[in-house]
This record gives C-alpha cells, sequence and structure tokens, in this order.
C-alpha cells in the first residue's frame, strides 16, 4: 500500500492511497479460505471446497467487503500513525467511473481513492494556576423569604363567589365564554368556554382583562382589543380584534394568614419548617447562579489563555445551529435585525465569533480532561439518567429504555456532566477568592458569552 499525502493546508489534509490490486486478491483468497469451513456446497465436503470455486461464487462480495475493510484500516493507519485528533470523519472519495469500479471489484485494477481530512491543532495549555477568580456568594435574607412566602399566599388564596349582582374588581377570578372576530370574521383560536381569566395578571391580550372589570355574572359584552405588533402567531399580529364575551361565575379572593395551619395545608409541619424549606430553594437558587458566574468568568480566563484557529468545520457546524435558533426567536417574536438595533451581517459576524469561541472553549476543556484522566463514570450517567426519568412521572421505563437504545442521548449527558467535571478540577487550580454581594449584584446581569 502507497499513501502520499497531496495537500498540508493549515488544518485540511489530504492523502491519496494505491493499494495494488495483488495485495486486494491475497486478502480476499485469505477471506474466502476463512470461509471454506463454513460454507455448504453440494458436492463437496465440509471444509474440501476449492477456493477457486468459493471466487467464482463468492468472489464479487468478498471483493466489496475487502474493499470497505481496506479502506478503512487505511483510513485508521494514516490518523493513528500521524497522531491526528480529527475534527470531522474523514472524506473519501472512491472512483465513480462504472467502468472503473467493474474493474476494481473484478480484481483487475488497483485501489485507488483520497482520502481528506480536517484535523484539531495540538493545544499548548496555558498555566491555570495563573487563574485568578472572585466568586460572588449572596446570604438569604429575611426580606427574600418574606417575598418567597408572600408569593406562596398569592398561589394559594381561596376565591369565593361575589353575591348575585355584584361587579367583577381587579384581583377577581372571571370565568367566561368568549367569541372572538377580525373584521368580521372568526379566526383560529378566536373563541372558547370555561376559560378562567385573573382580571389584573395581564396574562391576556392587553385591554382585555380591563374590559372585564365591572361586568357582572351572566351579563354579555363586547371587547375591542388589538393584538401586539409582536404577537406569537403571524397571522394575528397588529389585528384588531372584537371579542363577545359572556360571564358564567365571578370570584373574589379571600384573605389568608401565613401561619401554621397555612404550612399544614401545604403538608409542612409549621409556618418554621416553611420558612426554611422556602430559605432551602432560594440558597440552592443563589448557589447555581454563583456557579454560573464563576464558571463564566474562568472560560473568558481559558479563552483568552488559549488562542488558536479552530476547525472550520466545527465552527461552521456551530454557527448553523446558533444561526437557526436566532432566526427561529426572531421569527416567534416578530421581530427584525433592525428592531435589535443591528443588521444581519452584523449579527453574523458577532455570533460567528460566539462560534469560535464555544469550538475552542470546547476542544480546551476536552484537552484538559484527557491530559488529566478526567472522565464520566457509569455511575455518573446512571444517576443523570434517573434523574432525567424523574421529570417523566409514570414513564420511568420508558426514558431508560431509550437511552439504553440511543448512544447519542448518552453522549448529550455524558457532555455536561464532563465539562462540569474539567471546570470544577480547574477551580481547584485557580486562586479563587470570595465576596460577599446583594440579590440584586449576584443575578446582574452582563455581556459575557459563555
Amino acid at each position: 500500500m502507497q499513501i502520499t499525502e497531496t495537500l498540508s493546508e493549515g488544518l485540511k489534509r489530504e492523502y491519496q492511497v494505491v493499494v495494488p490490486a495483488a495485495e486486494l486478491d491475497a486478502k480476499v483468497n485469505a477471506r474466502l479460505d476463512e470461509l471454506k469451513d463454513r460454507v455448504r456446497i453440494n458436492g463437496f465436503r465440509p471444509g474440501k471446497v476449492p477456493v477457486t470455486h468459493l471466487k467464482r461464487m463468492y468472489g464479487r462480495s468478498t471483493m466489496a467487503e475487502v474493499i470497505e475493510t481496506t479502506v478503512r484500516d487505511a483510513n485508521n493507519q494514516i490518523v493513528s500513525e500521524r497522531g491526528y485528533k480529527l475534527a470531522a470523519e474523514p472524506k473519501v472519495t472512491l472512483p465513480t467511473d462504472e467502468g472503473a469500479i467493474e474493474q476494481l471489484i473484478a480484481g483487475k485494477t488497483d485501489l485507488n481513492y483520497t482520502m481528506a481530512l480536517e484535523i484539531v491543532p495540538p493545544i499548548a495549555l496555558g498555566d491555570f494556576k495563573s487563574i485568578k477568580l472572585n466568586k460572588l456568594t449572596a446570604d438569604v435574607t429575611d426580606a427574600e423569604v418574606d417575598e418567597g412566602i408572600s408569593r406562596i399566599v398569592d398561589q394559594n388564596k381561596p376565591y369565593t363567589a361575589r353575591p348575585e349582582g355584584e361587579k367583577a374588581a381587579k384581583d377577581d377570578r372571571v370565568t367566561i365564554s368568549f367569541a372572538g372576530t377580525i373584521d368580521g370574521k372568526p379566526f383560529e383560536g378566536g373563541s372558547g368556554d370555561d376559560a378562567v381569566v385573573l382580571i389584573g395578571s395581564n396574562t391576556f391580550i392587553p385591554g382585555f382583562e380591563d374590559q372585564l372589570i365591572g361586568i357582572t355574572k351572566g351579563e354579555t359584552r363586547t371587547l375591542n382589543v388589538t393584538f401586539p405588533a409582536h404577537y406569537m402567531k403571524q397571522d394575528l399580529a397588529g389585528k384588531a380584534a372584537e371579542f363577545v364575551v359572556s360571564a358564567k361565575s365571578i370570584e373574589t379572593p379571600g384573605t389568608v394568614t401565613a401561619n401554621d395551619d397555612f404550612a399544614k395545608s401545604l403538608g409542612l409541619e409549621s409556618i418554621a419548617k416553611l420558612r426554611e424549606a422556602v430559605k432551602d430553594n432560594i440558597s440552592r437558587q443563589h448557589v447555581a447562579m454563583s456557579r454560573q458566574k464563576i464558571k463564566r468568568a474562568l472560560l473568558d480566563e481559558l479563552d483568552k489563555l488559549h488562542k488558536f484557529e479552530p476547525p472550520p468545520t466545527l465552527v461552521e457546524e456551530e454557527f448553523d445551529r446558533v444561526w437557526k435558533s436566532v432566526l427561529s426567536e426572531l421569527e416567534t417574536e416578530r421581530k427584525t435585525f433592525a428592531d435589535e438595533g443591528t443588521t444581519e451581517q452584523k449579527a453574523k459576524a458577532e455570533y460567528r465569533a460566539i462560534a469560535e469561541r464555544r469550538v475552542r472553549l470546547g476542544l480546551v476543556l476536552a484537552e484538559i480532561g484527557e491530559k488529566n484522566n478526567i472522565t464520566v463514570t457509569e455511575d455518573e450517567l446512571s444517576r443523570a439518567v434517573m434523574e432525567r426519568a424523574r421529570q417523566f412521572a409514570g414513564q420511568e421505563q420508558r426514558v431508560w429504555d431509550y437511552y439504553r437504545k440511543n448512544p447519542q442521548a448518552v453522549a448529550a449527558l455524558r457532555a455536561p456532566i464532563f465539562e462540569e467535571k474539567v471546570v470544577d478540577f480547574l477551580l481547584e487550580l485557580a486562586g479563587v477568592t470570595e465576596s460577599k454581594v446583594s440579590r440584586e449584584q449576584l443575578y446582574k446581569d452582563d455581556d459575557s458569552v459563555v
């Protein structure tokens, strides 16, 4: 076999591979020799079928199998001998001319093909001990717990029917039937029955809830509203509509006292236990945000330490994913690039830079993990699958079966676990200081890109 490098440009490599017909023929004969003890052919005793006879019967299919194996082995040899890490699957170009293919399958000509590669560049890892990070943390205040309790109280308020003839007011719950039209014609999704409207919740079209104030049970009135310009349904966005609404019932909220009895109604022993549960939940949220912030800062530092040209194919794939998401979001919100204060060209440049950063950091994290023997254990994967299964009550077995049968789905679970383990490893090496900040400071947005 002869291997000749025909291209070495940036991260692209190309090789011409020639395997003599005699070498292919020898492999075919060896393969047929293995088969002769297993095949049964009338007129021959087991194991006594001549290879020449087998070649007449199975030569073409065996040659096709040998060619496939030879190409795979040759490609693996090229990659392993040169120590390449591939950015994508190699592109193999075999003869396409029918005559050439026929000659090759018949064993009358050499196997001659090209293999194009895109490789991952060697990555020189930086000094992680030189990284200095500030970890923001926030204590849970009594005021936050009070806010949390207040939200729970609001969500569990009892409602009682207003006396006959009383008018609906803000914060009342009104059950309605409605029929909407645009330009006098009904539209899809424009009618309904037993719809519950909480006046003042701003969950319906702007102006809809306000026009229900003062309605009485059994009353029918006409509401005039305009769909928002960025409404999710394109065919309704910005259009004026008329709704004929009938009030079927009107309920007013009662009061709830946050005491032991209220906590017991939620399955807790006391109001103290409820406050403790709310505090624990807020604390977990703070810890998660703290982790997100320091991880983002760590990735920023890694990005500064590792500047190299990432493989174009990986960048293009990541950009395509990001760009499709951007376009989908704009379409859903009925916005344009101008609405976002930019142009399509500028947005593409921005998101391509984001894609390059993500690919580069992904390769750096993978290199760190490999160099430091960081792996994801089967137990960790099993716990991740169990956690996912818990999200689908009653369908746990289906979730287990899905991951058991889909290696790609398992890989999708493995990737974030691996990333978090590498991040933990790096945080152990970096110089990390802690700063207590307010909740507002902890949750303050920034422009960093993960």
